[in-house]
């Protein structure tokens, strides 16, 4: 495959945005393993991460070409502009499954019994705008499968630590999705497609997305005492609440010109700080 025909699959499943959840699976890993995972279990976490991921977007695609299609902001995206087509981005999705199940399987018995649950949530959110205003928090479930995925990995076992900071993960995902959301208002509402701001309007919509992530933030003390991690990640989780923070100083409801810097850099921002931090943590204390 012609490197440029990869990079147009890559933009295509916003490859990068697989750093908004892998950070906080690989906190759990660490906070699991004791600080020390080893290059096995911490290769086939990430091997399982981008794989399921990459088959939730790969099918995202799929699901949503028409709306894609008809959608002004989204109809330059590869597959409603016939750069890839929707046939090869769901062999795309297929393939990814297969390779996340795999790793599950080399991982332990229950993160093989628990891959089809995660399957289902990965892709059954792409659907869920179909019937329910709270699709938002839908996809928020399905990264926070990331967290209790790797704690399973390295336990094989559903450990209260990673409940924690599933918690997280749900609400603070739903919090930027009710943000991004605010964007497609008027194609929502067109579309009889539910999401929060075609509900309530933008500036509901805006004070729903701080409570989420209000509301989030409170998960991160339960996961540091739970996992018995220190200072740092006292520190990450400061640093994580003041960016959310900074997100909806940046979000205006009559604004909503630096919601692309609010959405990808700051969120970014603060899932690179707090896994880098936790992780370090953990390994410290070891």
């Amino acid at each position: 495959m012609p490197l440029s025909r990869f990079s147009e699959y890559l933009e295509a499943v916003k490859f990068q945005h697989t750093l908004f959840a892998l950070p906080f699976a690989l906190a759990a890993m660490f906070a699991a393993s004791g600080g020390r995972p080893g290059w096995r279990l911490a290769g086939l976490v990430m091997l399982a991460m981008v794989a399921a991921r990459t088959c939730a977007m790969a099918w995202n695609r799929v699901a949503d070409a028409g709306l894609d299609a008809r959608n002004p902001r989204t109809s330059g995206r590869a597959v409603p502009a016939g750069r890839i087509r929707k046939a090869s981005m769901a062999i795309l999705a297929i393939g990814a499954a297969a390779v996340f199940v795999g790793a599950c399987a080399w991982l332990n018995a229950l993160a093989l019994a628990l891959s089809p649950v995660a399957l289902v949530l990965l892709l059954g959110y792409s659907y869920t705008k179909r019937f329910t205003v709270f699709s938002h928090f839908f996809l928020g479930m399905a990264l926070a499968c990331a967290p209790v995925g790797a704690w399973v990995a390295a336990r094989a076992e559903i450990g209260g630590p990673a409940l924690a900071l599933a918690g997280f993960v749900t609400l603070w995902t739903a919090g930027f999705d009710v943000l991004y959301a605010c964007q497609d208002v008027d194609f929502d509402r067109a579309e009889n497609l539910r999401s929060i701001p075609a509900a309530i309007g933008i500036p509901g919509a805006l004070i729903v997305s701080a409570l989420c992530h209000l509301s989030a933030v409170g998960f991160l003390p339960l996961f540091i005492r739970a996992a018995n991690l220190g200072t740092l990640s006292w520190i990450a989780a400061a640093a994580v609440t003041a960016l959310l923070a900074l997100e909806h100083a940046l979000v205006r409801p009559g604004n909503l010109k630096r919601l692309e810097t609010a959405f990808f850099q700051v969120n970014g921002a603060a899932s690179v700080a707090f896994g880098i931090l936790a992780c370090a943590d953990a390994w410290k204390a070891a």
